[in-house]
């Protein structure tokens, strides 16, 4: 009762005194002295509140799908050098009917009929050439300009307006949302971070990972998991409290590290047979070999034993007269 009343809970009746988590709570922070990992703590109605940055390793083997539009904003990639529009000077440029000309300039052959006012002749040979110039500078147009950059012309936004985009995005890995990468998995072992709380259990802080990177993703198909550099492998229940759990553990990644995985592919590694994984496969044989020896060995004793015992029985009931039972 003292503990529920004084203590930190970190999984369902499970409680630890606040001078134990403190302690830990010291040396965490101490590991990370000048960097942004380290945890804040506070007391609200008597309740030990932790709160900061929890690094979170990427262990899927399945794509995960990203949102196609963010806050009822499409993202696009910036405009290749390549597009008819980064190297072009149109005579139209800066009025609202540009795209409009441009498109029909596409579509129509690179003929320009010139029809000069009768009241100036003089001016119809100057005419003509300013024609020709015009055919000339259309029909260069048409090489180098491309359906998706008429196409996309009109909906542009400026880079200003692109970066404002992004702040609402965060990337994984520099991975931003586009049409060909939408579904794709990110790199196993690379490291991202969420702000929680110790009051965020196992599911809330799933989800607060997948809505910062807008992953459309069920939180119901992730689990996370404690993964030691002996192999042994823990998962947290939905009960759990990851944060608490990751100042138990101790700062140093390198020791252990808190992996994001699927729920229906990860498991669980015990300590006992984290022993063995990292030994080479004929050191594992040898073992099996040896184990499969100690078998035979105790199966022979136990039928050694059971014919002993049997013959025993035997002998006994032969001794009994006829008609005597045994009570």
């Amino acid at each position: 009762m003292d503990d529920t009343q004084y203590g930190v809970q970190i999984g369902e009746n499970k409680f630890i005194s606040k001078g134990t988590v403190l302690s830990h709570l010291k040396t965490y922070n101490l590991y990370y002295e000048g960097q942004n990992l380290q945890l804040r703590h506070r007391e609200e109605e008597g309740e030990l509140i932790v709160e900061g940055l929890l690094n979170i390793f990427w262990g899927l083997r399945r794509p995960i799908r990203l949102q196609m539009q963010d806050d009822h904003e499409r993202i696009r990639p910036p405009p290749s050098s390549t597009s008819w529009h980064s190297g072009c000077n149109l005579d139209s440029q800066g009025s609202p009917n540009s795209t409009d000309g441009q498109q029909a300039t596409q579509q129509s052959p690179p003929t320009v009929e010139v029809t000069p006012p009768a009241s100036q002749p003089e001016n119809n040979g100057v005419m003509e050439e300013q024609a020709e110039e015009d055919c000339e500078s259309s029909a260069q147009l048409l090489r180098t300009k491309s359906d998706a950059g008429v196409l996309r012309r009109g909906q542009r936004r400026s880079p200003s307006d692109q970066r404002k985009i992004r702040r609402h995005r965060f990337s994984i890995n520099g991975h931003f949302y586009n049409h060909k990468t939408a579904v794709f998995t990110p790199a196993y072992g690379s490291v991202t971070n969420v702000r929680i709380n110790s009051c965020m259990t196992t599911p809330q802080v799933i989800r607060v990972l997948l809505n910062k990177f807008k992953i459309e993703n069920s939180p119901d198909d992730f689990a996370i998991y404690l993964v030691h550099t002996s192999g042994e492998r823990v998962k947290l229940k939905r009960s759990d409290y990851p944060l608490v759990l990751r100042v138990m553990q101790g700062p140093c990644e390198q020791v252990c590290k808190v992996f994001l995985m699927e729920e229906d592919l990860g498991e669980e590694v015990t300590y006992d047979v984290a022993q063995y994984i990292k030994f080479e496969m004929p050191v594992l044989q040898s073992f099996i070999t040896k184990l499969k020896e100690e078998e035979d060995r105790e199966v022979q004793k136990l039928r050694r034993r059971y014919t002993y015992l049997r013959c025993i029985i035997e002998k006994q009931l032969s001794c009994l007269p006829e008609g005597a039972t045994c009570m």
